[in-house]
Formats: C-alpha cells, structure tokens, sequence
C-alpha cells in the first residue's frame, strides 16, 4: 500500500501475475487512473440488488485503481443485516486514506447464507465496474463466515479476483464446521446428561433448538460446581480445541494454570451452547434440508490426544481423582449420531472446499480464536496440499485472544502482503517479523503481535480433495 510499503514493488505499475479478466491488467490499471483523476471528491454509494440484498461503496477523490471486496461475517436469523466494505471504522479511515475503493454487500439472506453470498457479492463489484469502471486489481477479503465466502470465490470464480485475504475464516469449509460444533456438545451429554431428553441434532423449528440449548447450559453450569464436572468441560472443549485464553477480557494464564483456562473454556462452551451449536445449527439444518453432521466412526480418544488442551485435561481429571480412561470409554460407547445423506450431500457441494486454487491466497488467524479456532487453518492447508496449490497458500497468525481480534496495522499488513504477492508474483517474506515490520509502518505505536505458529490439526477434516472423508453411517 503506497503510503508506507517497503517491500519492492510499484502498486499501481508492476503486473507480473495473470490478469483477472480478458483485457491487460496495465490497460485496467491505466483506465483506473484515468477514472479517479476525473473525480474532486470522495464517493460513497450505497444501493440495492435484484436478489434484496443491500451494497455499500467508498471510493476516494484518489482511487489508487484498486477495489477490495469484503465479505462480513455471520448474521443470525432475524439479526440487523446490513451492508458491510469492511472490517471496522479505523481500518476503513487507513484504507480510504491509501486510496483504495472499498465495497461489499449484505447478502440477501441472513445464516447459512451459502447460496446467496458469492452471488450478492459479485454483483457488487458488476455494479461497482458499472459505475466506477473496471479496478486495475480486485482483492476479495472476508471475517470469519466472510472468510468462508472468500474461499468460495477463490476457489470458484477465480477469474473476478486477483488474490484473496482469509481473515479468521471458516476455512475447513461447512461439513467440516458443523461436524466439530457436534463434538463438544456430544460429549457434554454424553458425561455430564446421558438420560436427558436433550436433542444435539434434527430441530423440528427454533424453540425445539433454544429448549435444548437451555437445558444442557444448566446441566453445564452445574457441573462447574465441581472439580470432576469442571474436567469433563474441559474434555468437550478440548475436542472443539478451545483455547484456555479465548477472550481479549479475559487474564492470560500461566501455561499450567488449568483453572484459569478451564474457567476461560467453561464461558467459551456456555457461548457455543447459546449460539453455534443449537440455534444456528436449526436454520442450517432447515437449508440442508435434514442433519449433516454424524460422528461415528470417531475415536473420541484418539481426537483427545491431538488436541491442544490434552495437557491441560489429563491434570484436571488427575486433581479431580477421576478416571480419564473411563470417560473417554463412555464417549466411545455413546450411541452416536447419524447423518441424514441427502443433507451431507448439499452442504459437500455447497460448502465443501477442493483446495484448488489458481490466484494467492492469504490467510490470517488469532491463536486464542474459541468460536472458529484457529485448527481450522491446519484444514486447508491439508486441502490445498492435496489439491495441488500449496504453492499459492500462505497463513499468517496473531497472538491474541478472541474471534477476528486485529488490530487496524495488522490487518493491512496482511492485505500488503497479498498486494506484493500479486504484483510480483513472489511471496517474499511472509514471517512473523516482516509482517511486525509492516504493521509498525501503519501504526508504531501499538505492537504488532504476529508470531511463529504453527496449529495442531484440525480434529476431523472434510474437503474435495481427500476421497476417504466421505460420509459413511
């Protein structure tokens, strides 16, 4: 970005990778040019789509011929839906400020919004070319659920787009998701409600959800009572990999604190239970059309022992003097829950990733992430490996605590990094302390705080590329 960029390229002149459309990326950029330089004033547009969805627009007095395309993050049914260009008001001043146009779109429905999303979002930039004329480059960037959306058009419409920034995604892809949002919540009824009425899957409609939701928070909030209650909590969250330090509010613990990050797991589990797991589950299982979740076949062990909270779960249950072999072995005897296969079939193909990209793709994560943990970025990598574009991925990680906690400077570290990637057709230096470096030229006087991270793997994987993780009841 050309206020503070170190690394070598010229944003607006250099164009070594391959262009998003038919014409040159040189007479797209030019064309770019021309446009801003006929225009004295800032614009903001805002406007409707024919599917019902809303669009926002900000291009500067001086477009510098490059457009990014946000797509936001999940909205609940009946949630407020509006537009959305970008992640927050700081980044956007910093943005706007380097000249670049910054649009996005509401989609038109709220949820599991799979089937809508990447539409809305290219008619978004077909209005903006409308209007604006054609970007000398397009970067698709999105937040969490956005980051999901993201990869979709990378993987699928590669041609509207010249790279892609992942921020805290859902990047393991939608079978993926929602079969690790039925783990934790399986065993917690498993070990803390085993005779409990409590459905985990097939909602008939929202208050069936919200009841069961209800019900298992209580049996939760009981269990924490205890020390033998409060090691199960941990079991379930383990199995979700929910980090001990999960929100910017929250102390950070000592390493072998197990009650301080027990307790930090136990509200981000009582958050999953309210949301993710019950609730949103019912809406997308309404647009599946059945459950497409299962976990037979899981070895509920073997997934404890590749968790990043193993540690941390064999010293509670040893101060607790209570058996983690026979826990473990009750999970394993549990009766497990079914996949309806007309549903797996609709999410694989809606929402399943091939790991096959042909444009760069970064991504960028927090390491406390307790809702879309950051495991999820060991499942794309996997999938891009097997798909063939290991060479195109590039993952960057913050060491903070908390869902999509960036600061401003990190996050168009980020988008620089991406930007040299496509102009140069080179990586460059992606490590923790170049990108410090970056972020320090936005803003030197809050750290930056990228490190050298490297996820466990994501407890049970789904994509396009491997065969072998096809549904089987």
């Amino acid at each position: 970005m050309k206020r503070r960029l170190l690394l070598p390229v010229a944003v607006l002149l250099v164009a070594t990778a391959a262009p998003a459309h038919s014409v040159t990326t040189d007479d797209l950029r030019a064309a770019a040019i021309r446009t801003a330089a006929t225009r004295a004033e800032d614009v903001h547009v805002e406007g409707a789509l024919p599917s019902g969805a809303t669009y926002v627009m900000d291009v500067p007095a001086d477009w510098n011929g490059t457009v990014l395309l946000f797509s936001h993050g999940f909205r609940p049914p009946g949630a407020p839906n509006p537009a959305q260009n970008v992640t927050d008001p700081a980044t956007r001043d910093l943005l706007l400020k380097d000249g670049y146009a910054l649009i996005g779109s509401s989609y038109a429905t709220t949820g599991w919004a799979v089937e809508h999303a990447v539409p809305d979002q290219l008619a978004t930039l077909d209005a903006f070319t409308e209007r604006f004329g054609a970007a000398g480059r397009t970067l698709a960037w999105g937040q969490s659920y956005g980051g999901f959306v993201t990869t979709r058009i990378a993987e699928r419409h590669p041609d509207r787009v010249d790279g892609t920034l992942s921020v805290c995604g859902l990047v393991q892809g939608g079978v993926a998701n929602w079969n690790s949002t039925l783990d934790p919540v399986f065993a917690l009824k498993a070990l803390l409600a085993p005779d409990a009425a409590v459905p985990l899957v097939r909602f008939p409609d929202r208050a069936t959800a919200t009841a069961a939701a209800d019900a298992l928070s209580t049996v939760v909030t009981e269990a924490q009572n205890s020390a033998a209650g409060r090691a199960r909590i941990a079991l379930a969250a383990a199995l979700h990999n929910i980090p001990g330090w999960n929100d910017p509010s929250q102390p950070r613990p000592a390493p072998t604190d197990r009650t301080a990050q027990q307790a930090n797991q136990y509200s981000a589990v009582q958050g999953l239970l309210a949301t993710a797991a019950f609730s949103w589950r019912q809406d997308t299982e309404t647009l599946a059309g059945g459950n497409p979740s299962w976990n037979t076949g899981v070895d509920y062990p073997a997934m404890l022992r590749a968790s990043s909270a193993y540690e941390e779960v064999k010293g509670l249950y040893k101060a607790a003097g209570r058996s983690l072999a026979d826990d473990l072995r009750t999970l394993n005897r549990t009766p497990r829950v079914t996949a309806d296969r007309a549903a797996v079939d609709w999410m694989s193909r809606t929402s399943a990733f091939t790991g096959r990209l042909t444009k760069p793709q970064l991504t960028l994560h927090t390491t406390g992430d307790a809702l879309v943990p950051v495991q999820t970025e060991s499942a794309y990598l996997r999938a891009a490996t097997a798909g063939g574009s290991r060479h195109l991925l590039r993952q960057a990680y913050v060491d903070n605590a908390g869902h999509c906690t960036f600061s401003p400077a990190e996050q168009l570290a980020a988008l620089d990094t991406l930007e040299h990637r496509v102009d140069t057709g080179r990586w460059g230096d992606t490590g923790a302390a170049a990108l410090n470096s970056l972020a320090a030229q936005v803003d030197p006087t809050t750290p930056a705080r990228f490190t050298a991270y490297r996820p466990t793997a994501y407890p049970r994987p789904y994509d396009l590329a491997h065969p072998g993780d096809a549904y089987r009841p």
